[in-house]
C-alpha cells in the first residue's frame, strides 16, 4: 500500500491518498499521514483522482531524522578515499550501526528544487559548494511510538513503511567540518524523500549479508534485507544500479541501537539507511564513489532522479 498527501490541481485543500497505478484514491481531507501511522485506521476512499491531476505534498510530518551508515561497500569506498593509509573501516563499524542526527525541518518532497548550499570549504574559504553530491538511500518511517530501549525482535512493530531518500551532500563543506563531530552543514541543507510511503507488507524480505563478528546480544537477530532494485539517473541517463539487499545493518538493529540508551521513537521519525552501494563499479549510490573525488559533481540545472522498485522516485533539480 502506497499512501501520501496531495492537493488537486489548482486546489488548496490537502487530502490523504492511496496510489493505485495511475489513480489516486482520495481518502478524505488531511495534512499528514502521522495520525494514520500511529494507529490502525480504516480509511475508505471517497473518490478518485488521476495521478496527472494531483500535486504531492510532504507525506508526513518528520519528527526526528537519523541517517545511518549501513552499507559495507559504501563505507569501505569512502574509507579508502579519505583514509588511504589506514584501514578503510573504522574499528567500530562492524560492531554497531553508526548514524548521525540530521535536521527534520529540511526534509522535502520529491520534485522540490534544491538550492546549492554555501559554507566553509576550507580555512578562510566561504562560498557555494563546488562538490555537490547525491546519496541513494532507503528510509524507514516510524508509526507506533515507544520509549527505549526497544528490543531488536520487536523493532519492526514500530515501522509503518519505507520511502526512497536522497541525502544531498556538499562534499567540500563536509570534508572540512566533519572532524571531530561528524556531518553538519554539508548535509543539513536538504534531504528529499519520495511522495508516498510504502507499507512494509509490500516489500520483499530476503536474507541479509553475514555479519562478522556476531553482533552483541541486544543487536542479535537473523539478518534480513529488503530486495529493492535501485537506480540513479543524472540528466536522463542511468549511471548506477544497485539493490537495498546489499545493506549490512538492518532497520531492526538500527532501532534497537538508537533506543538502547533510552531514546524515544516518535511517530514520523525518519531513519535513513545511508548510501546504498554494491560490490560492482556501477553499483555505487553516490557520485563521489563513481568518480573517486575528481568530479564531475552536480552543476546548476542538473536533475537527479532516484528510483526504487515499488517505492517510486525521488526527483530534484539543482538551482543556484
Amino acid at each position: 500500500m502506497k499512501l501520501g498527501v496531495f492537493t488537486k490541481r489548482q486546489g488548496v485543500t490537502s487530502h490523504l491518498g492511496r496510489l493505485q497505478g495511475e489513480t489516486v484514491l482520495d481518502l478524505g481531507p488531511g495534512d499528514s499521514l502521522n495520525p494514520v501511522m500511529s494507529q490502525v485506521q480504516d480509511l475508505g476512499p471517497v473518490g478518485e483522482v488521476p495521478v496527472a491531476e494531483v500535486e504531492w505534498r510532504l507525506p508526513f510530518e518528520v519528527a526526528d531524522y537519523v541517517d545511518f551508515y549501513s552499507s559495507l561497500e559504501h563505507a569501505t569506498n569512502m574509507g579508502r578515499m579519505f583514509r588511504p593509509d589506514q584501514e578503510p573501516l573504522t574499528p567500530n563499524w562492524r560492531h554497531l550501526p553508526i548514524g548521525y542526527h540530521g535536521r527534520a525541518g529540511t526534509v522535502v518532497v520529491s520534485g522540490t528544487d534544491i538550492k546549492r548550499p554555501h559554507g566553509q570549504r576550507g580555512a578562510g574559504d566561504f562560498g557555494p559548494s563546488r562538490k555537490l553530491d547525491v546519496e541513494l538511500e532507503l528510509g524507514f518511517v516510524i508509526g507506533k511510538p515507544a520509549r527505549g530501549p526497544v528490543p531488536v525482535e520487536r523493532a519492526l512493530e514500530h515501522v509503518f513503511g519505507a520511502v526512497l531518500v536522497n541525502d544531498w551532500s556538499a562534499r567540500d563543506i563536509q570534508a572540512w567540518e566533519y572532524v571531530p563531530l561528524g556531518p553538519f552543514l554539508g548535509k543539513s541543507f536538504a534531504t528529499s524523500i519520495s511522495a508516498t510511503v510504502t507499507t512494509l507488507d509490500d516489500l520483499k524480505v530476503v536474507a541479509g549479508p553475514k555479519q562478522e563478528p556476531q553482533p552483541l546480544d541486544y543487536l542479535r537477530i537473523e539478518n534480513f534485507a529488503f530486495d529493492i532494485p535501485l537506480e540513479l539517473e543524472l540528466n536522463g541517463t542511468v549511471i548506477s544500479r544497485t539493490n537495498a539487499r546489499n545493506l549490512y545493518w538492518n532497520v531492526a538493529q538500527q532501532i534497537a541501537h538508537m533506543t538502547s540508551n533510552g531514546a524515544t521513537l516518535r511517530t514520523g521519525d525518519l531513519l535513513a539507511s545511508g548510501t546504498i552501494s554494491g560490490p560492482g563499479e556501477n553499483e555505487r549510490g553516490s557520485l563521489i564513489e563513481l568518480t573517486w573525488n575528481e568530479g564531475p559533481f552536480l552543476a546548476d540545472g542538473d536533475e537527479v532522479v532516484l528510483r526504487g522498485e515499488g517505492l517510486g522516485e525521488v526527483r530534484g533539480r539543482i538551482v543556484s
